[in-house]
């Protein structure tokens, strides 16, 4: 049994010194600019960070680093410049678009450790972060001084700041604030050159071009981010949260469009439909009605007065599109159990099977009954089980197909099925993410929702900062209008594990 163990061990490089990676002088100059202990080169350590929490696989990461520094984050970046490896920066690894995963075996910057809230300057509402930092961890931080992060991903309890950044991540509370490009206001960026630039600047209005709005959302394409600027909002002086019930998932939508057209912009406005409702309900036992079609998360905030007069008006809505019930949180105790079983609806979904494909496209508020129609229709035609739950008030579709991987066939069905939900999308008006990006998932169709000028001029801005194209190579800008990122892709090094 013992000889069988290190067997194993010695396949997988989990014994000491096994394959170490001392014989690639790229692995032996990252170890002296950091340290041994975060270098990693073994297989266990690689394989873990060869994929995201999309369903996207065929990542193969080569060296793993985890720097602590901005200084560290430069001796990374002209080590690869040095040798033309290519470059992949990394947080939690949350993305659902396969953003983060490493194609081409490249050195893999895992940016986790630099995880400190540097510094909160509540006079100017500005904090200084590392990227690192943990986007709940941040609100939690903050809390007591009477502030929070807005941006709140589904995903908070885990992803961070630098991945919020560079996928300019929303949330269901994003309505009324915006999402993360609305929160930031510089950022430091190693380019890959291995210089620093401070893109924006906290002053009122910074000199010259955007260039932090043009890295936000970059998904690591120009380089990695170091230290954030973020904007610190005050907690609500009082905030009331409404749960309406209907028997159609069309009355919801239809109810949505209406609050909007009303002039009425709330916090939140979240839509499940009664599979994705029942999900949660036995996951978390939250109190959501199981028999309704669809349920509505409306929530208002500021003045009490104010939200007194908004949730009235939000319920008179409702109401008049057929709500079966309209339930206001009594308490703060109530309102967090609604909020955690919208934040764990996914999580949810690992009781009816083992996997799921998200998807993230965003269409107008008037076409959400319509599309969401179709999109049951594709699932049935597909033979595959779809649950929605999304951020119904900016028309960001979230339609989960659940499914078992297991199954012969199925990831197939699963990808026509995601296909024909994009189509159906852009025909609609829509466009391709709302906050997960673009990554690899959605990168095919890249062309069919913009021009070749705009996909010309979207490849100058990448070769602006990445002549090379070595940073997050194969992503975002399909092939044929990107800079050569299928020759950058071919820069693997001889004898790398695969």
């Amino acid at each position: 049994m013992a000889g069988f163990l290190r067997s194993v061990k010695r396949r997988l490089n989990l014994e000491p010194g096994a394959n170490s990676g001392d014989d690639d002088p790229v692995v032996r100059e990252l170890k002296a600019a950091l340290s041994d202990d975060r270098v990693r080169y073994d297989g266990a350590q690689r394989s873990l960070l060869s994929r995201d929490a999309s369903v996207f696989d065929g990542g193969v990461a080569g060296p793993v680093c985890f720097p602590l520094t901005t200084a560290e984050v430069q001796a990374i970046m002209r080590i690869a410049a040095a040798h033309e490896r290519n470059i992949v920066p990394r947080g939690a690894g949350t993305g659902l678009a396969g953003g983060a995963i490493p194609l081409g075996a490249p050195i893999v910057v895992a940016v986790t450790k630099m995880n400190a809230v540097l510094e909160v300057d509540v006079a100017n509402r500005i904090a200084w972060v590392e990227p690192g930092v943990v986007n709940l961890d941040l609100t939690r931080h903050l809390l007591p001084m009477g502030f929070h992060f807005a941006p709140d991903p589904s995903s908070q309890q885990v992803c961070t700041i630098g991945g919020n950044v560079a996928n300019n991540s929303g949330g269901p509370h994003c309505l009324a604030y915006g999402v993360t490009n609305a929160h930031v206001q510089a950022i430091e960026v190693v380019l890959p050159s291995g210089e620093v630039a401070m893109l924006g600047g906290i002053e009122a209005e910074p000199a010259g071009l955007d260039l932090r709005g043009a890295f936000i959302g970059s998904e690591g394409t120009l380089g990695i981010a170091t230290r954030v600027a973020v904007t610190i909002t005050p907690n609500a002086p009082a905030v009331k949260t409404l749960l309406l019930s209907f028997k159609t998932v069309r009355d919801a939508a239809n109810t949505v469009s209406q609050i909007i057209a009303a002039g009425i912009v709330p916090a939140a406005l979240e839509v499940m439909d009664q599979r994705i409702t029942q999900a949660v309900e036995a996951y978390v036992n939250a109190g959501y009605p199981v028999d309704a079609g669809a349920v509505l998360l409306a929530e208002v905030d500021g003045l009490g007065e104010s939200i007194e007069i908004d949730a009235d008006r939000i319920a008179e809505i409702g109401q008049s599109n057929n709500a079966l019930n309209v339930r206001v949180a009594a308490d703060d105790v109530e309102r967090a159990a609604l909020w955690k079983g919208r934040k764990t609806a996914f999580g949810a979904v690992a009781q009816i099977a083992p996997d799921y494909y998200l998807h993230d496209t965003v269409v107008p508020r008037s076409q959400l009954a319509d599309v969401l129609e179709k999109i049951y229709e594709i699932a049935d035609r597909h033979d595959l089980l779809v649950m929605n739950v999304f951020h119904a008030g900016d028309g960001n579709l979230h339609p989960l197909l659940v499914f078992d991987g297991r199954e012969d066939g199925v990831i197939d069905r699963v990808h026509l099925a995601g296909a024909e939900i994009v189509r159906v999308s852009l025909d609609a008006g829509g466009v391709l993410s709302g906050e997960h990006g673009i990554g690899v998932e959605k990168q095919a169709y890249m062309d069919e929702f913009f021009t070749s000028d705009d996909l010309d001029h979207q490849n100058r801005l990448r070769q602006a900062f990445d002549p090379g194209c070595r940073t997050n190579p194969g992503k975002v800008i399909p092939s044929g209008h990107s800079c050569a990122d299928i020759q950058a892709l071919n820069r693997v090094p001889k004898g790398v594990w695969a």
